[in-house]
């Protein structure tokens, strides 16, 4: 039903309703795309797959801002900001500190992001703090540089140790590993994160990318709209699966365990988390490419258990039920041997995915209308307040 035929409310006409907007097309864009002839993940029309495995995150952070990946001049110019917002500024880690241990790290993370916020727009009125795509991509940037600090703070602080300044001669990737765990890591563990990194960087009109463009539609700022999509990321339908990835690993504990686990499970109509996604019919076209980074920090830790594990569950469960790992299926396995605690992954996904969501921002800016649907009221009808005797 277009605009134009919606019934006027005093009609006998009724709207169709999409419950959860499913089938809705709410607008175009020209970020992402999944391309069902190839069922391939598509960046600005690149193959996510073949972007893991030739560029630098950085680089495709560019791609998903500007719509065409960076020049030398051009990637070493973001790489510049990007170096220059690393460190953890006194008063995040002050708002940081204020919060208990015991606190999910999503929450210290959308804090983070509404004190960073609030710096950047201070003095301005609303509207001017609502900005044009422009500044909204610098501001973005600055923000994509920031926010590892924030994550490998948060881990630390939980384990009990003291802050890691970041190191300048070490890219995103390395650094944000670096700061993390206090120790340079190995090539492979550096290119299996940023190949992680890109995996998650975008995916079209999911429910945290639509939040930030429902916020931004109000004319509302960058840091606003990123704080609402992390509200979005923290909740379990969304976010979240490759941590309970691990907790069903660990629940299962090994691989000749699976049969009898996934019996129970499935009788009790328990949902596994890491399998299934609304858009991939054919299996997440991401998979491979994460499977194979996941490949080689097995063979890097020496931890075939873990490998046998996932291969068991992953071949119960698709001969079962016919449904395909997505891409949280191989990187929690890879984030835990990473030594990433398992509350820091969703974490993780925000500093990949603050990319695509700042990238939808600004595409909403350009071209903006308020997001405001209709709903069908089925409640009472009319009727009269009593009066005070009657009631």
């Amino acid at each position: 039903m277009t605009a134009s035929t919606i019934p006027s409310p005093d009609s006998g006409d009724q709207p169709e309703v999409r419950k959860g907007l499913a089938g809705v097309v709410a607008d175009v864009t020209a970020i992402s795309k999944v391309d069902p002839e190839t069922n391939s993940l598509l960046y600005r029309g690149y193959p996510v797959q073949d972007l893991a495995a030739t560029q630098p995150f950085e680089a495709v952070a560019w791609l998903l801002w500007h719509g065409d990946l960076p020049t030398a001049d051009e990637l070493a110019g973001l790489r510049a900001v990007e170096r220059e917002h690393r460190a953890l500024t006194d008063d995040v880690r002050a708002a940081i500190d204020l919060l208990p241990t015991s606190a999910h790290p999503m929450d210290e993370l959308r804090t983070a992001v509404s004190v960073i916020g609030a710096r950047e727009v201070a003095g301005l009125s609303a509207l001017e703090a609502a900005a044009d795509p422009d500044e909204t991509v610098a501001r973005s940037a600055r923000l994509f540089g920031a926010l590892p600090a924030v994550v490998a703070y948060g881990q630390r602080r939980r384990r009990g140790l003291e802050l890691v300044e970041p190191r300048d001669d070490l890219d995103f990737s390395a650094n944000f590993l670096w700061m993390t765990f206090g120790t340079e890591p190995a090539p492979v563990v550096v290119d299996a994160f940023n190949r992680s990194m890109i995996l998650y960087a975008e995916h079209s009109f999911n429910a945290s990318t639509f939040t930030a463009r429902v916020v931004t539609s109000t004319l509302s700022d960058v840091h606003s709209a990123v704080v609402a999509a992390i509200g979005a990321l923290k909740g379990p339908l969304h976010g979240g699966a490759n941590e309970a990835v691990m907790d069903t690993f660990a629940e299962i504990g090994s691989a000749d365990a699976v049969p009898g686990w996934l019996d129970d499970a499935l009788a009790s109509k328990r949902k596994i988390m890491g399998f299934g996604h609304r858009v991939y019919k054919r299996g997440d076209s991401r998979v491979p490419t994460m499977k194979a980074a996941l490949d080689t920090l097995v063979e890097h830790y020496g931890r075939a258990d873990l490998a046998a594990l996932y291969d068991a569950l992953e071949a119960e469960f698709v001969e079962r039920k016919g449904i395909y790992p997505n891409l949280d299926y191989p990187s929690g396995p890879a984030y835990h041997l990473m030594d990433f605690d398992t509350p820091t992954f969703t974490p993780l996904f925000v500093a990949a995915r603050v990319t695509g969501w700042t990238a939808h921002v600004a595409e909403q800016q350009a071209a903006n209308a308020l997001i405001r649907p209709l709903s069908r009221y089925v409640g009472p009808e009319r009727r009269e307040v009593p009066t005070a005797a009657e009631s």
